[in-house]
C-alpha cells in the first residue's frame, strides 16, 4: 500500500484525496469539484486505478477570464494496493467527491498448487509417514 500512499502525495496540489483502510477493503476519496458521474471515468488496468475527469466551467454573461487557474481536466494513475480487488470495486460520485471502494482479496482467493512428480518412493526425499528413506545398514529396505 505504500506505493499508493506515495502516488497520492505526488498528485497535483489542486487534487485532494484521502485513502481509508479497513479489515475488508479500501476507500479512495478524491475531490473533483465541477466534475459529474457523466464526466468522470475510473478504470482498473495493470494493477492501477486510472481516473479521468472533466469539469464544466462557465462564465457569467458579460465576464471573461482575467486569470484561469482551475484546470478543466484531471488525469491520475495510482497503483492498487497488492491485496485490493479491482474486479469487485465500486465508484460513486456525490457532490463533486469521487468515492472508489476496493474490497480486499480474501484468504479464500488463495489456492493450493499441486506438486507434480514421481511417487515411486525410490528417492532419498521425505516420506509421507515422517520416517527416513533409504536402506538400513544391512542393505535391506527396512521392511
Amino acid at each position: 500500500m505504500s506505493a499508493l500512499r506515495d502516488a497520492l502525495r505526488d498528485l497535483p496540489d489542486a487534487v485532494f484525496a484521502d485513502l481509508l483502510e479497513s479489515d475488508d477493503g479500501y476507500v479512495l476519496l478524491v475531490d473533483l469539484p465541477g466534475a459529474t458521474a457523466g464526466t468522470t471515468e475510473v478504470l482498473f488496468e495493470d494493477g492501477r486505478i486510472v481516473i479521468e475527469a472533466r469539469r464544466e466551467k462557465s462564465t457569467p454573461e458579460g465576464f471573461r477570464y482575467v486569470r484561469e487557474d482551475r484546470p478543466l481536466f484531471l488525469d491520475a494513475e495510482l497503483p492498487l494496493p497488492p491485496d485490493a480487488d479491482g474486479d469487485d470495486a465500486d465508484a460513486e460520485m456525490d457532490r463533486g467527491v469521487l468515492e472508489v471502494t476496493l474490497p480486499k482479496r480474501s484468504d479464500a482467493d488463495s489456492r493450493r498448487i499441486p506438486v507434480e512428480g514421481s511417487d515411486d518412493g525410490g528417492g532419498d526425499g521425505p516420506t509421507t509417514d515422517g520416517g527416513e528413506t533409504g536402506t538400513d545398514e544391512d542393505g535391506s529396505d527396512g521392511a
